[in-house]
This record gives C-alpha cells, sequence and structure tokens, in this order.
C-alpha cells in the first residue's frame, strides 16, 4: 500500500525518511521540489502533482506549516476537496488550533473519508532519530491502522482518544516545553553576562534533576550560540498561540505562556523567525 507525504519541511523530511527506513512505500510532494531529492534517492516516488498524489495512495500524511496551507492542498472550501478525502484516511501531523482540527475532521467524515490527528511533541532532532512522541487521537479503528505506518518515526504513541484530543494533549505538553526552552535561554544569557563557565553551567543542569532531552539538545547551542534551527522561533511562537488559544477556550489563564509569547514575539519582529529559539539570547542582550 503506498502512502502519500505532503510536507517535506524541518519535521516532514525526517519523519519522511523514517518511514521509509521502517519499509513504508512512499509517494511524495513539496511545493518546493528539491527538498524532496533526498526522498527520492531513499526511494519515495515523487508525485508530478497533487492530483496524482491523492489519486495514488489511501492514507496521506500531512506535515504542513499552518492552516491555510492545509486547506490550500486540500482544496478545501472547493468542489475538489470531496474527490481528495472520499475514501482516504487524512493523517494531520501539524500543530492547528482545536477547532480547525474538528471542523476538519466533521468535513472529511461528511465527504466519506476518515481523518486521524497525530501532532507530535519533540523537534528536528528527535525527528532524525525516530524518537518522535506520537499524540493520535480519531476513531480507534483509523488509529489502528495508522499506528503500524508510525512505529520506524515514534518511540512512544499514545491515544488520545476522539479529536481533538491529540491537539489538546499537545498544547498541554507546549505549556510545559515553552516556557522551559525560554527559561533556559534567559539562565544561560545570565550566566554568560555573569562571567560563568557555560561548560560547568551546562554540566551543573545536567547532573541533576533538570537533566532531560530538552536540555541535552539545546545547552550545546547556547554555549557556542549555534542558531541553526531545531525548533524556529516562528514555530515555536505558532505553537505558542495556538496553546495559548487552546488555554482560553477551556478558561485557563496561562500566564507563564503569555509572557513566553511576548518574548517570542519580539523576537519574531527583529527578524529572528527563522533562527533556532535560542536565539531569544539576542533580544535578551540587546
Amino acid at each position: 500500500m503506498t502512502v502519500g507525504f505532503i510536507g517535506i519541511g524541518a519535521m516532514g523530511q525526517p519523519i519522511a525518511h523514517n518511514m521509509l527506513r521502517g519499509g513504508v512505500p512512499l509517494i511524495v510532494w513539496n511545493r518546493t521540489i528539491s527538498k524532496c531529492d533526498s526522498l527520492v534517492a531513499a526511494g519515495a516516488v515523487l508525485a508530478g502533482s497533487l492530483d496524482e498524489l491523492f489519486s495514488s495512495a489511501e492514507t496521506i500524511f500531512l506535515m504542513l506549516a499552518d492552516e491555510s496551507a492545509i486547506d490550500k492542498v486540500l482544496d478545501r472550501g472547493t468542489p475538489l476537496f470531496r474527490q481528495r478525502v472520499a475514501h482516504r484516511t487524512l493523517v494531520q501531523m501539524g500543530t492547528t488550533s482545536t477547532g480547525f482540527s474538528t471542523a476538519l475532521a466533521e468535513q472529511v467524515h461528511s465527504a466519506g473519508g476518515h481523518y486521524v490527528e497525530a501532532p507530535v511533541s519533540g523537534s528536528r532532532k528527535p525527528a532524525e532519530a525516530g524518537r518522535l512522541v506520537g499524540l493520535l487521537a480519531g476513531a480507534q479503528s483509523d488509529v489502528d491502522r495508522v499506528l503500524p505506518l508510525l512505529s520506524s518515526v515514534c518511540h512512544e504513541i499514545f491515544y488520545c482518544g476522539p479529536v481533538p484530543g491529540g491537539l489538546r494533549m499537545k498544547h498541554a505538553t507546549n505549556m510545559v516545553l515553552i516556557p522551559m526552552m525560554v527559561s533556559l535561554c534567559e539562565a544561560a544569557h545570565f550566566a554568560r553576562q555573569s562571567g560563568l563557565d557555560m561548560q560547568t553551567f551546562s554540566d551543573v543542569l545536567l547532573s541533576g534533576q533538570m537533566a532531560n532531552d530538552l536540555m541535552r539538545a539545546k545547552l550545546p547551542k547556547l554555549a557556542t550560540l549555534d542558531f541553526a534551527p531545531q525548533a524556529a522561533v516562528k514555530n515555536v511562537l505558532d505553537s505558542a498561540l495556538a496553546a495559548a488559544g487552546a488555554a482560553s477556550n477551556a478558561g485557563c489563564p496561562a500566564t507563564l505562556l503569555a509572557a513566553c509569547r511576548e518574548l517570542l514575539s519580539n523576537a519574531a519582529k527583529e527578524g529572528l523567525g527563522e533562527e533556532d529559539v535560542i536565539a531569544l539570547v539576542k533580544t535578551l542582550r540587546a
């Protein structure tokens, strides 16, 4: 069974590579065709058009930048939408608002298709290592069909109930993760400004109860001021906005997240959107 994959970006590319390594036959499409080159070299088929991809695959994964990109790919709001999704399983991996995902799921079902939410927890480095955490939601029978396709992508997969349970879980985890990233940047900035040895600062954090994969990924980048994106400022800001919206809908204040959003927004306005989230140190020292 050939599987479709749309969205070969910072996360989509390593996810698709790991699916290929796991033996999943892929047909791929991306707006910038050259981003598919390494996948084609690894055995994927390059779709000449979206029509070709949808006609060739019964299950289609979407890892797209935002809601408008998803709508455009699916031709949502046009007669072509039904043709795209009927009798197919759509696996939506991007981080969107819960309202968007719920409405899309209803429309896919009305058109005779199936819909699975599959946001993941983790950035590019765990994506490359096949160490993401999958947060799946949808009808149990639909989720069960998708699970084997993600076995080489995620080291843990959790069933989060019906849509939008996967995204609610993603937003909840981001309410922990985003303040952690921001506070790490603030602490690293303080350590550097205070004249502390950055290697010792890193060793101290990684020797105690604060040691985790995020610290192990970001501390070396902070020590060398390596701003190449694993999780870009603009993407973390989008995640913060989506989590804030979900929190507001649930009647939760999300005070820490609001402070993080302000810092991330300032960094984006300063032209740092494409850089790794540790570029926040640039705004702190300005």
